[in-house]
């Protein structure tokens, strides 16, 4: 995977748009796994399957089951290991998803940089002595 700053500033003006209803994300995400920079460095990667489930990782190994609902203009993510929600802003650009995190002072943005047919690499439970 490449991760280029350029891709920063081609998706600015992609944030004065209107945030991605449920219905557009559905269609742009599901039986796809996307993989998520903040910037110049890998951050996760979600599998987005069938019937609004998830499954997220932030790209070592363990992977977490959830599902996503809209909740006004914001897609919010809540996984089995935590149930406070997740909402996120979701913008189209042409250089793929941006998501913006709701809630939160820093305004941590993640872009797409890759976008698979195939699933994530999800290590079973941990198994030990």
């Amino acid at each position: 995977m490449k991760w280029i700053v350029p891709l920063l500033f081609s998706a600015m003006p992609a944030l004065a748009q209107d945030a991605m209803s449920g219905l557009e994300f559905d269609a742009y995400t599901r039986g796809k796994t996307f993989y998520y920079g903040d910037g110049d460095s890998p951050y996760g990667g979600e599998e987005y399957l069938d019937d609004q489930q998830v499954r997220w990782s932030f790209l070592d190994g363990k992977c977490k089951d959830g599902h996503w609902y809209q909740d006004g203009e914001l897609i919010c993510f809540v996984y089995d290991d935590s149930p406070d929600p997740h909402c996120w802003s979701f913008f189209q650009s042409p250089g793929g998803l941006i998501a913006r995190f709701a809630g939160d002072p820093d305004q941590t943005v993640l872009y797409e940089v890759n976008k698979s047919d195939d699933p994530m690499l999800c290590l079973g439970p941990d198994v030990g002595v």
